[in-house]
Order: structure tokens, then C-alpha cells, then sequence
């Protein structure tokens, strides 16, 4: 049954998962500069993955960030391209994506991890393991998003070509075109994997599901990353952001089922059941443990192999992370 929770069930819940102090609107520590800027603008969009951006602005709000607005960008390109041209100023996006504005020479900084398993490679019978793509059709929305680059990367990593061993189909909605048999694979966002997985004559399994299945379970899906100027110019605000989508993170972790109200009733996403799915099925407690920076690296070579990106990832660590935040955050905010 779904518990309809008002403002101050909202902030109880918050409680529970270690959060309420920051409701007092000041400073979280004594011995913290206020924040430099008390603006920040974060993205908007129908991404169940979300959760914890969006949950975070009431915790930014009361830590002094008291300006947050939430923006939809451009939504004809990736939403990395958001950040890239000045609409928001922190992005939460694939790895793979951010490595790639780092390297276009985009000024960000990679910032934190929040959580993984947000993927799943669909096919149909005829693919039963990657290897089994060649010369398969795989949909995606378009070439280099990043549907295509984790999909080829996946496809590298076993030793095909993915530029010439698979079929490309660009379509506007991939998993109707696989239902339709019109492509043999495609790569499922939550919370696609859970609408398939409730119909009975759905026509595919999961071939690969980044949340359970190594190399791809072993690192974050999603990381935040922020404008190198605002960065720079506001590191206290900064911490402040961080802190309250990671604080927003342990909450989705430790109450889900509040949380998946949360994102509805404040207007975030619009169906409960798919929310509270994502939040169950992508671990979001995990912050601590993974280690970002070996993600990026992870990722960054993965993207060399394939002649993605020509930087090594020693020079998109150099050029595009910066960890200072995750780690003061982490000896903060100790289970």
C-alpha cells in the first residue's frame, strides 16, 4: 500500500536516515565558511536515477544553498551538454559521458560517485551473451549517447569491433522497436527493466545487468560532476551541494518507499511503483565504498580502447576530477 506522507513525515523520514540537522537553516559545521553563492541550478528531467539530485534541494536549502533551482535543458541532446553550456552548473551523468566532455576540453570536474546498476542489456533469443551481438541490430537513440558508448563498450570488452561487428539502429524508442522485432538487443534505463520484467509475453532477457554482473557492477553508473568555475569560485557551496545529494543518497537507501512518494508528490517523476523499483534495484548506499576515482580510470580506458577518447586516463583524472570534497564527506559522514 502506498503511505501518502506529508512535509513533516518528509522531514521525520530524513531524520531516520541521519539527515534533520540540516533542516536548521545554518552552517552544518561551526568551523565551515557560509557558502559563497546561495544559487545553484541543477537539472530536471524524467530520470528515475535521479532520485537523490532531486531530493537534495530541500537539504541545500537548509544548509544555507537556499536558491535551488532545478532546470530542463535542451532535451534534443545529452543533458552533459546542460552543463557544457552553462545551463546547470552540476551534471549527474554516465561516466563515460563526463570523460567525454572532459575530453572536449569542456571545463568540469567529476566530483563524486552516488550509485550503479541503472542498466540493463535486453535481447532476444538470438543473443545470449554479448559475443552473440555480431552483426546483431542494436537500438539505440542515437549514436554516442551513451546508450551506444556503454553498449560498445561492453561489446569491446569481449573482443568485438563495435563500430563494424554490430548494426546501429538510431530510433526514437528503443524498447517498442525491440518489442516490435524491429532491433535484436538494446540497452534498458530504469525504469524500463522493471516494465519489461511485468509483462509476461515481454520477448527478451537480460544479458547483461550492470548491477550484479562484473566488470560493470564493480563501479559507479552515475557520478556528479560540477562546472569547474563554479568549483572553483565556490567551494563551500560546493560541499554543500555534494553533501546533501549523498545525504539524499543514504536516504533513498534507507527508506525507499518514502522516498518514491517524495519524487512523485513533488512532482519529480510520475509513477510510484517504477520509483520505488529503481530505488530497491540501484544501491545508493554504496558511496563510500566504490571508488570514484577508479571508476574514471576504469571507464577512461575502456573509452582509449575503443579510440573514443585519445587522453590516457591518467590525463582525464589530471584534467577532469577532483576528489577533495567526496573525501572530507566521507570522513563526515561515517554510518
Amino acid at each position: 500500500m502506498r503511505i501518502i506522507q506529508d512535509r513533516r513525515a518528509f522531514l521525520a523520514g530524513l531524520s531516520a536516515a541521519g539527515g534533520a540537522a540540516l533542516f536548521n537553516i545554518r552552517p552544518s559545521s561551526a568551523a565551515e565558511p557560509p557558502p559563497e553563492t546561495t544559487t545553484v541550478r541543477l537539472g530536471k528531467w524524467g530520470a528515475y536515477c535521479w532520485a537523490s539530485v532531486f531530493l537534495a534541494g530541500e537539504l541545500m536549502r537548509a544548509d544555507g544553498i537556499t536558491d535551488v533551482r532545478y532546470v530542463t535543458g535542451d532535451t534534443s541532446v545529452d543533458n552533459s551538454q546542460w552543463l557544457a553550456r552553462g545551463d546547470t552548473d552540476f551534471d549527474m551523468n554516465m561516466p563515460s559521458m563526463h570523460i567525454t566532455s572532459i575530453e572536449a576540453g569542456v571545463p568540469i570536474k567529476v566530483l563524486t560517485g552516488v550509485h550503479f546498476g541503472c542498466f540493463e542489456l535486453i535481447a532476444n533469443d538470438s543473443v545470449q551473451a554479448v559475443a552473440d551481438m555480431r552483426g546483431k541490430r542494436v537500438g539505440v537513440w542515437v549514436l554516442d549517447s551513451h546508450p551506444h558508448k556503454l553498449t560498445s563498450l561492453m561489446a569491446n570488452y569481449v573482443g568485438l569491433d563495435p563500430v563494424h561487428d554490430i548494426q546501429w539502429v538510431e530510433t526514437e524508442n528503443p524498447m517498442q522497436d525491440f518489442i516490435d522485432g524491429q532491433v535484436d538487443a538494446f540497452l534498458a534505463a530504469t525504469p524500463e527493466p522493471q516494465i519489461f520484467r511485468g509483462q509476461k509475453d515481454f520477448p527478451g532477457h537480460t544479458v547483461v545487468n550492470i548491477a550484479v554482473d562484473r566488470p560493470w557492477s564493480q563501479y559507479f553508473c552515475c557520478m556528479v560532476a560540477g562546472s569547474t568555475d563554479y568549483v572553483t569560485k565556490y567551494p563551500a557551496a560546493t560541499k554543500r551541494v555534494l553533501r546533501a545529494i549523498l545525504k539524499a543518497a543514504d536516504f533513498c537507501a534507507s527508506n525507499p518507499e518514502l522516498a518514491a512518494q517524495e519524487l512523485v508528490d513533488r512532482g519529480f517523476l510520475p509513477n510510484y511503483d517504477y520509483a520505488l523499483a529503481t530505488l530497491k534495484e540501484t544501491p545508493h548506499d554504496r558511496w563510500r565504498d566504490y571508488d570514484a576515482e577508479d571508476t574514471v580510470r576504469f571507464y577512461a580506458l575502456r573509452m582509449q580502447e575503443t579510440g573514443m577518447i585519445k587522453s590516457s586516463p591518467q590525463q582525464i583524472l589530471s584534467n577532469g576530477t577532483d576528489w577533495r570534497f567526496l573525501n572530507e564527506l566521507k570522513r563526515e559522514l561515517k554510518r
